[in-house]
């Protein structure tokens, strides 16, 4: 199950694990997206199920993937995708932006986590994932609620990694860096210009070169890995 899935990387994740022969469950706020993306792994031979949610909401989130379950059964893979991101100085940001933020980008991790996990302990397998960013380690400017939102979910996932080891259940974290997704297209020209120029490989990733990590974290082959962050950030940050 991928939550954002209906667009950038979460789409991209969705296709790539279609094409590895899931089924996928598609959330997204947006319900024509994950109806559109659900489509497209149907057409693939597998199953896609589409269903939009504010993946803030207790509520809404908890029937998204109880629907997901009751439609392709239990869920194996969480991907906890959504996000937003807005670009404002700490001096002249809102209580409810800052809300906005930490909800949207943290909250959901916890909401969707808490979801699927006593199924998965039940079991005694599981894999989690939850997308995190570069900047959780470098920080930014006029980013200070997305950098601490994003810092929040690589604690959260080093944590719980410890708590369900003895379940076979892994927990990692992804940081991209800059991509050529809808996500990338905020902030100034001049923001988008500077960033770039940071880069040591000189030039934005693309989805296609973030998702196969992906498969690998969900796959036996990926069992050893559990509490680890991954930063296909074309250098940005390099640990």
């Amino acid at each position: 199950m991928v939550t954002g899935g209906g667009r950038g990387i979460g789409r991209g994740i969705a296709l790539v694990f279609a094409k590895e022969g899931a089924d996928v469950a598609v959330i997204d706020r947006i319900t024509e997206n994950a109806e559109q993306v659900a489509g497209e792994i149907q057409a693939l031979g597998v199953r896609g199920f589409a269903h939009s949610a504010d993946v803030s909401n207790e509520t809404s989130i908890t029937k998204a993937l109880t629907d997901a379950e009751q439609q392709l059964g239990q869920i194996d893979v969480l991907m906890n995708n959504a996000g937003i991101n807005t670009h404002v100085a700490l001096v002249d940001m809102s209580v409810e932006t800052w809300d906005e933020m930490i909800a949207v980008n943290l909250r959901s991790v916890f909401l969707g986590t808490r979801v699927v996990l006593p199924g998965m302990m039940k079991r005694r397998w599981g894999r989690i994932v939850s997308t995190s960013s570069q900047l959780a380690h470098k920080g930014g400017r006029q980013l200070t609620h997305y950098a601490a939102a994003k810092a929040g979910v690589l604690g959260f996932t080093r944590s719980l990694a410890y708590e369900v080891a003895a379940y076979n259940i892994t927990v990692n974290a992804i940081c991209p860096g800059p991509i050529n997704t809808a996500m990338s297209k905020i902030g100034s020209a001049e923001w988008k210009a500077q960033k770039l120029q940071e880069l040591p490989l000189g030039r934005y990733g693309n989805v296609e070169e973030v998702a196969p990590t992906l498969v690998l974290i969900a796959s036996d082959e990926g069992s050893y890995y559990t509490g680890a962050s991954f930063n296909m950030n074309g250098g940005d940050v390099m640990i």
